[in-house]
């Protein structure tokens, strides 16, 4: 897959699925929603003030009759609600709306009616950059600050599930670091190679890992070979393994805003994908975003 128009394709032929907004009143998001909605892969229960979200239905042109709403103003009802409803139905996933992202993950992690699996909860991106040959997952860019190595392993099994939802079956990831040799000196570089030698032993499985790679050689051959890196990961990788945070999210944000890049994300390790996009990414993301969240909906 290289295009993020052949994901919303895939979406299409799908089962249709429900999207479930918590404090919906949000042009941008209703905008994205809308567009999911005409596209024929979501219907849509939008939750909040129904005034408001009415109001800027009314705004942008769209009719408050295509949506099921549900009038509750206050932000911590309102998430609650939403994850309620996701969690008693298999078919419903859920939107972060104009809601703190510490509200609607503190709803999605209740204990009784919530999202919950016991699995580590990570943001995995899609995105299409113009100059590379095919879709690149990346993870994690915007929930796990400093993970250790077996926390790695579980955002790199978060994110094989994401790739599969695209049709990606064996994914071939290179674990990033500033060096593509293993050094004391850099942690990043031990967790890689450590995360290579697990999947080689059967600990990591339905993909083919890889590194440390420095960004340059596990997304270009050329100075893969130029360094003398023999790997079948390197400049031909499906996913990025970032090291933190700050690596991945300032990957991410390069992308976007230096590269032209399109992308969609999504928060994996829940009962039911989150979309979860931030307040600066664009209409055309958040529905991207929701293309790929009813792709993971409909994968086991």
């Amino acid at each position: 897959m290289k295009h993020m128009d052949e994901l919303v394709e895939k979406a299409k032929g799908r089962p249709k699925k429900t999207l479930v907004v918590a404090m919906a009143e949000d042009a941008h998001v209703l905008e994205a929603v809308d567009m999911a909605r005409k596209e024929g892969f979501i219907d849509a229960v939008l939750i909040g003030d129904a005034y408001q979200i009415e109001e800027t239905l009314d705004d942008l042109h769209m009719k408050a009759s295509d949506y099921t709403i549900i009038n509750e103003s206050d932000p911590d009802r309102a998430s609650q609600k939403a994850v309620k409803r996701c969690h008693k139905h298999s078919d419903h996933f859920l939107m972060k709306g104009h809601v703190g992202t510490s509200t609607i993950l503190s709803a999605a992690l209740a204990k009784n009616e919530g999202l919950r699996t016991g699995r580590r909860l990570s943001h995995v991106s899609v995105l299409e950059i113009p100059t590379y040959h095919k879709l690149l997952l990346m993870s994690d860019g915007a929930m796990n600050i400093k993970p250790t190595v077996d926390e790695k392993q579980e955002i790199l099994e978060n994110a094989l599930h994401i790739a599969k939802s695209i049709g990606i079956e064996t994914p071939k990831v290179g674990c990033v670091a500033a060096v593509e040799k293993v050094t004391n000196k850099m942690q990043a570089t031990l967790d890689a190679a450590e995360l290579s030698k697990r999947q080689r032993n059967g600990l990591i499985k339905g993909a083919i890992v890889d590194g440390p790679f420095g960004l340059d050689n596990a997304i270009d051959k050329d100075a893969a070979e130029q360094k003398g890196i023999t790997s079948d990961v390197a400049g031909d990788v499906d996913m990025l393994l970032m090291p933190a945070i700050d690596a991945g999210n300032v990957f991410y944000k390069s992308m976007m805003f230096l590269a032209n890049a399109k992308s969609a994300s999504v928060i994996a390790g829940a009962k039911r994908p989150i979309v979860l996009t931030s307040r600066a990414d664009s209409t055309i993301s958040k529905f991207y975003s929701i293309a790929l969240s009813a792709l993971v909906a409909d994968t086991k």
